[in-house]
């Protein structure tokens, strides 16, 4: 669906004359790193039909730029996370797949514990480590994305992160002294194809955009995200 969407959607770009666009891309693109942090040369082998569609993306982009003139920042997310300061607009999945709001599931009880898949990877805990980036910063990379391609900006392909990992035990810990809560846990094997650390090199989007995080330190996200998890439940959204 990614990769058929993507085409009908270049292709009327191009028919109504749009020169550029912002594509949201992903860390799955690059598959297990080879070596870290990863840089935006890293080799794109991805294992997940994900990270494939996105990385077919990627190259639909670059087809579209020479003969059409489509300019393009295609913004490889790392691990999105936390919610709107003012509890606007946060996540709700169905069924929920991210880390942050299923510790605070288990946290609140609505959920069983939250399993942790791996405890004996390389990373300082054994558990693995992911590189979090609050919406908000997630938010100003596009309007950076297109001040840079309205300003006559290259087609580019940019990280973003924050350059600094956390583990799973690091984020259940968080949400433990946002809640005051117990974070019911079990631990079980590695899932095959995790690998033990993803995290961002940043300097490309520093140096391309202008660009660093504001909100992406774990207290902001974790908190930011606890105050939305309790509002949706008060409200029902």
């Amino acid at each position: 669906n990614n990769v058929s969407a993507m085409e009908t959607f270049l292709g009327a770009l191009v028919d109504e004359g749009v020169k550029r666009v912002i594509f949201s891309s992903s860390c799955a693109t690059y598959g297990v790193p080879e070596a870290m942090p990863l840089v935006e040369s890293h080799p794109q082998l991805p294992i997940s039909p994900y990270g494939e569609t996105k990385l077919v993306g990627e190259r639909m982009l670059r087809w579209f730029d020479a003969p059409y003139g489509l300019k393009h920042v295609a913004l490889r997310y790392f691990n999105a996370s936390g919610a709107d300061p003012d509890s606007e607009i946060g996540e709700v999945h169905d069924p929920e797949t991210h880390l942050i709001p299923l510790v605070m599931g288990a946290a609140l009880g609505t959920r069983g514990p939250i399993t942790v898949f791996g405890t004996d990877y390389p990373t300082p805990d054994g558990t693995a480590v992911r590189d979090y980036i609050h919406v908000a910063d997630l938010a100003d990379a596009h309007v950076r994305a297109l001040r840079y391609l309205e300003e006559g900006g290259d087609s580019v392909c940019l990280n973003v992160g924050t350059g600094q990992g956390h583990s799973v035990n690091e984020i259940i810990a968080a949400v433990e002294r946002e809640t005051g809560k117990e974070v019911p846990r079990v631990y079980g094997e590695r899932r095959e194809g995790d690998p033990p650390e993803l995290y961002a090199n940043p300097a490309l989007i520093r140096e391309t955009l202008g660009w660093t995080p504001k909100h992406s330190d774990l207290a902001t996200i974790v908190g930011t995200a606890w105050r939305w998890e309790l509002k949706r439940r008060e409200t029902g959204l």
